[in-house]
């Protein structure tokens, strides 16, 4: 027995710059090995058997997050996805939900982005200590810590079904990203920031469906960070309130 096995993958094909191609399903039959990864199987394909196949990877490490595909109709990075952990030795690979296909398995990621950038990501400081040293308690850290670790794949706003019926809606993996930087005690970003998320496409558009922690392959969970934001929000407004 030399431990390989049949695998029969069915990839999405599609060129958007190609009128004329219509959007299919190539068949390719490989007999490997069932602890390779997803991605390794994508790698094999297309350097011995098809050199167009188009998609997307880079660290192989679950790190960058480039490689997030729906596979057997799960989302996922094909980089840790193991053969093996599929029951059906038949396995169906599609680009991402809610973006618009590029080519095969390649979407275009601006939209996400666009929606991520909208919450200015990035630590915001209005002083600075004269020893160039901002200090943070580890509990001060440990607040964070649960969101920090976002690889920004999209899998989160790929499988949220707001973006589909609302283009606007910033999305799952932005709001995580407003609460590592907003709940972060360096951070001196004023709360009324969160004014510009008061609508359906801000805070309110989440229906709390739990999909974007469904498919985190980092176990970020951006529903809690919705709900903690709509409650700053909420304890800013009724502060504001009472000011008058």
């Amino acid at each position: 027995m030399n431990g390989l096995v049949d695998y029969h993958f069915r990839i999405f094909r599609y060129d958007a710059l190609n009128p004329g191609t219509k959007p299919r399903f190539s068949s390719y039959l490989l007999q490997i090995s069932p602890e390779i990864t997803v991605l390794a199987a994508l790698l094999k394909i297309r350097d011995e058997m098809d050199g167009t196949l188009a998609f997307r990877y880079s660290c192989r490490s679950a790190i960058c997050g480039s490689c997030a595909m729906v596979m057997n109709g799960t989302i996922g990075l094909a980089c840790r996805t193991q053969l093996r952990t599929f029951e059906e030795r038949t396995i169906i690979i599609e680009p991402l939900p809610n973006l618009e296909i590029i080519k095969d398995l390649v979407v275009d990621l601006e939209p996400f982005f666009a929606a991520y950038r909208k919450v200015r990501p990035w630590l915001m400081r209005k002083s600075f200590p004269e020893s160039g040293e901002i200090r943070q308690s580890e509990e001060e850290r440990e607040r964070i810590e649960r969101f920090v670790g976002c690889i920004l794949c999209a899998a989160c706003y790929s499988a949220c079904p707001v973006p589909a019926r609302n283009p606007r809606y910033i999305g799952p993996a932005a709001f995580a990203k407003l609460a590592r930087f907003l709940f972060d005690s360096r951070d001196e970003r004023s709360e009324e920031l969160l004014e510009e998320l008061n609508d359906e496409a801000g805070l309110w558009g989440c229906d709390t469906v739990f999909k974007c922690i469904e498919v985190c392959p980092k176990e970020i969970r951006p529903t809690d960070a919705i709900v903690d934001l709509r409650k700053m929000l909420l304890k800013h407004k009724i502060r504001k309130l009472f000011r008058r």
